[in-house]
C-alpha cells in the first residue's frame, strides 16, 4: 500500500512542477506586460507634453502677428491722419490768403457790404465780442499781407519736417496775431510739432489752448481728438478713453469721430475687456 501511494506521488510531482514552472512563467510575462503599458503611458504623456508646447507655440506666433498688424494700421492711420492735416492746411492757407486779398481791396467791399463784413469776421473773430478786445487786434488790422507771410512761413517749416523751426515761427505768430483768423490752426499746427517731436505734455496744452480759446474752430475736433492722443502717449488712459468718447459723441460724422472710435476699439482689444 505504502509503495503504491509512494509511486504516485512520483507521477504526480513532475505534473505539479510544470504547473507551478507556468504559473511563474505567465507571472512574469504579465509583469514584463504591465511594465511595457506603463512605459507606453509615459511616451503619451511625452507625445501629449509636445503638442501641448507646439500648439503654445503656435499661439504665441498668431499673437504676435496680430500685434505687428495692430502697429502697422496705427502707422498707417497716423500717417493718413498727417496727410490729411497737410492738405486741411494748405486748403485753409489758402482760404486765409483769398480774405487778405479781399481785405486789401476797398473797391470790392464799397461794391459788396456782405462780403465785406465777411472778410471782418474771418480776419478778426472777435468782432462780435465787447471793445475792450480791440486794442488787441491792432496787429492783425494793420497788416493782414504781413500775417499770412508770416504764417506760410511756419506752416512751410512744418510740412518740411522742421518742426523745431516751426514751432518757434507758430509761437511768434501766436504772440504777435493772437486773434487773427488763422490763429486757431497755429495753435493746432504748434501742437502737432511738439506732439511729432515727443513733447507730449507741451503739445497737450497747445491743443487745450486752441479749444478754450476757439471753441468753434473748424480746427477743434482734430484738436480735441490730438489731445486724447497726447494723454495717451502720456499714459493717461482713462483720461483719453474720456476724450476719446467725446470726440466721437460731439463731432459724429466727422474724420477725427472715426479716428476716435477706431482707436478706442483698439484699446478694447489691446486690454481685453
Amino acid at each position: 500500500m505504502a509503495g503504491a501511494i509512494a509511486s504516485a506521488m512520483l507521477f504526480a510531482f513532475p505534473a505539479f512542477a510544470q504547473d507551478s514552472r507556468l504559473s511563474l512563467a505567465d507571472r512574469v510575462a504579465r509583469l514584463e506586460q504591465q511594465a511595457q503599458n506603463k512605459d507606453q503611458s509615459g511616451t503619451g504623456l511625452v507625445n501629449q507634453m509636445q503638442q501641448l508646447q507646439a500648439q503654445v507655440q503656435q499661439l504665441q506666433g498668431q499673437v504676435e502677428e496680430l500685434q505687428h498688424q495692430l502697429q502697422t494700421l496705427d502707422d498707417k492711420n497716423k500717417a493718413q491722419y498727417t496727410d490729411l492735416d497737410a492738405r486741411l492746411g494748405r486748403l485753409e492757407g489758402g482760404r486765409a490768403g483769398a480774405a487778405a486779398a479781399a481785405g486789401s481791396n476797398p473797391q470790392a467791399q464799397a461794391g459788396n457790404p456782405a462780403a465785406a463784413a465777411s472778410v471782418v469776421a474771418a480776419a478778426n473773430p472777435a468782432a462780435g465780442r465787447p471793445a475792450a478786445n480791440a486794442g488787441s487786434n491792432s496787429a492783425t488790422a494793420g497788416d493782414p499781407a504781413a500775417a499770412q507771410t508770416a504764417y506760410d512761413v511756419a506752416f512751410k517749416a512744418i510740412r518740411a519736417g522742421n518742426y523745431v523751426e516751426a514751432s518757434r515761427e507758430f509761437r511768434s505768430f501766436i504772440q504777435q496775431y493772437p486773434n487773427h483768423a488763422l490763429a486757431p490752426n497755429a495753435w493746432y499746427w504748434l501742437g502737432e510739432s511738439y506732439y511729432a517731436t515727443t513733447n507730449y505734455p507741451v503739445a497737450l496744452e497747445s491743443f487745450q489752448q486752441l479749444l478754450s480759446q476757439f471753441p468753434q474752430s473748424d480746427k477743434a475736433p482734430d484738436a480735441l481728438l490730438k489731445v486724447g492722443y497726447s494723454q495717451l502717449e502720456l499714459k493717461q488712459t482713462a483720461a483719453a478713453k474720456a476724450t476719446l468718447t467725446q470726440v466721437a459723441s460731439k463731432y459724429p460724422g466727422s474724420k477725427a469721430a472715426s479716428l476716435a472710435q477706431e482707436r478706442l476699439q483698439r484699446l478694447q482689444l489691446q486690454s481685453g475687456n
